[in-house]
């Protein structure tokens, strides 16, 4: 069997037709269309509650790679010697193993997240990548407003400078990566076993989706393309008209990467990867729009809009969607792989567990609740089917919600119901916890962004 993964970047799950039936996210935004993902998730199990441990970029792929957590144990850090990856475990089995991204957190200096891959290819430019040393040819103002610093500016110059000569849509970076995931597909056909990681970093920000697909913002807007939010409070320095355009801008990039992915599953089914392998598509989280006041990825920001991801698995040959209500987190993922290739012996190291017996119909249950959190920060939130309690640093009122009536997390019902929160907090010990007065701010913004002010 073959295993496929289509790694995606910061796509929320309400931002998938399949998932919320099309409707509205947003009053002011119309709904984000994805006929070519709600398509493939017509024959895949889909699951409503996956969620990353430990966050974000790196350490969420770090445990999809190696199935170990990383929320107690390790931040956002390169791959090291004794770590043992879903390459180097499959390229040991006989697969012909490939990566190609244009995450370029990977492609960073010492990662090693390619190692033991027969093939890698780097699509280069997204985000700061330091791709181009010229000034770009278009005025960084038509997309900052008067509010955004020069270290903001600076990276939105980086962005359009790495883009400025993108034209035909076949220029941006996923339809780049799925050009050359199409033409690798092809030429190892001929190997018995190959795996394929397929890992875009859209719809990662900046969000400049081609004009095409810009349908999605007001008609009438005539402010800056702020194609990169800041952190802090958005009302401190947005404008209403301003972050309604940020979410449509969302949407249209959102929408790009639906409209790329077309593509890519039409080849599979036309190679016949469909009918013998395994095809696993995710995306590592979501991302904040303002939903509680702030963009980005913060450690504060333990939501929904961050911590409900698309997740589909696709069996072999299979027909008719499954949706499941099961709870799993990312380090179950390679041992479920492994199980299904049939190679579990390689998983009795791992925390995480497989969740075969879900795909197999045999249960709709897995792991009572999930944390999640960041390494470096004190907050977690810990979930299950019905209720998500967030535990907030010392000073702070932690927070408790019932998903199942209240899943824009609007009202805190932790004075309302202590038991619910107690009971939460006690599943999961101090280990999992960082200790009070060791949080470092600016988390986000070291890694992503290179500065404290994402927060």
């Amino acid at each position: 069997m073959n295993l496929i993964v289509i790694m995606l970047d910061s796509f929320r799950q309400d931002h998938i037709s399949f998932y919320n039936r099309g409707k509205p996210i947003f009053e002011d935004v119309k709904p984000c269309r994805t006929p070519n993902l709600d398509r493939f998730a017509e024959g895949c199990v889909v699951f409503e509650n996956a969620y990353p441990g430990g966050l974000p970029t790196i350490p969420a792929r770090t445990e999809l790679m190696t199935g170990q957590d990383t929320l107690p144990f390790r931040p956002w850090e390169p791959l090291g010697p004794h770590d043992t990856t879903i390459a180097d475990i499959l390229s040991r089995e006989g697969y012909v193993c490939g990566l190609i991204s244009d995450t370029y957190h990977y492609r960073a200096p010492g990662m090693n997240f390619h190692r033991n891959f027969h093939a890698y290819r780097w699509i280069r430019g997204q985000e700061y990548d330091p791709y181009t040393s010229n000034p770009s040819h278009r005025n960084v103002d038509d997309y900052v407003n008067k509010n955004y610093p020069e270290i903001w500016r600076k990276r939105v110059q980086q962005f359009l400078a790495n883009t400025d000569d993108f034209g035909r849509e076949e220029d941006w970076f996923l339809a780049k990566v799925v050009a050359e995931s199409i033409s690798w597909l092809r030429k190892n056909r001929v190997h018995k076993k190959v795996f394929l990681w397929i890992d875009s970093f859209d719809p990662h920000e900046p969000w400049d989706p081609p004009e095409r697909f810009d349908e999605y913002t007001d008609p009438d807007y005539e402010g800056p393309r702020l194609i990169l939010p800041m952190g802090g409070k958005a009302s401190q320095w947005a404008r209403d008209d301003e972050i309604r355009h940020i979410r449509g801008l969302y949407a249209g990039e959102a929408s790009f990467v639906d409209y790329c992915l077309g593509p890519l599953f039409t080849e599979l089914e036309d190679l016949g990867f469909l009918d013998d392998s395994l095809v696993v598509l995710l995306a590592d989280h979501g991302h904040p729009l303002a939903d509680h006041g702030k963009f980005l990825k913060g450690t504060d920001r333990l939501y929904n809009e961050l911590l409900k991801l698309p997740f589909m698995i696709r069996m072999p040959g299979a027909d008719g969607a499954k949706r499941t209500r099961a709870i799993i987190q990312f380090s179950d993922v390679l041992p479920t792989i492994l199980d299904i290739l049939g190679l579990k012996s390689n998983t009795t190291s791992m925390h995480g567990r497989s969740f075969q017996p879900v795909l197999e119909n045999e249960t709709d249950e897995h792991r009572k609740a999930v944390i999640a959190g960041y390494h470096e920060g004190e907050d977690r939130c810990i979930r299950d089917q019905e209720w998500s309690y967030i535990q907030r640093p010392r000073g702070e009122p932690d927070e408790l919600y019932n998903l199942t009536k209240d899943a824009k997390e609007r009202s805190n019902l932790v004075d309302d119901y202590p038991d619910e929160a107690r009971r939460l907090s006690l599943l999961f010990g101090i280990y999992h916890r960082r200790m009070q007065g060791r949080i470092i701010k600016g988390v986000q913004g070291r890694y992503e962004v290179a500065s404290g002010t994402t927060e």
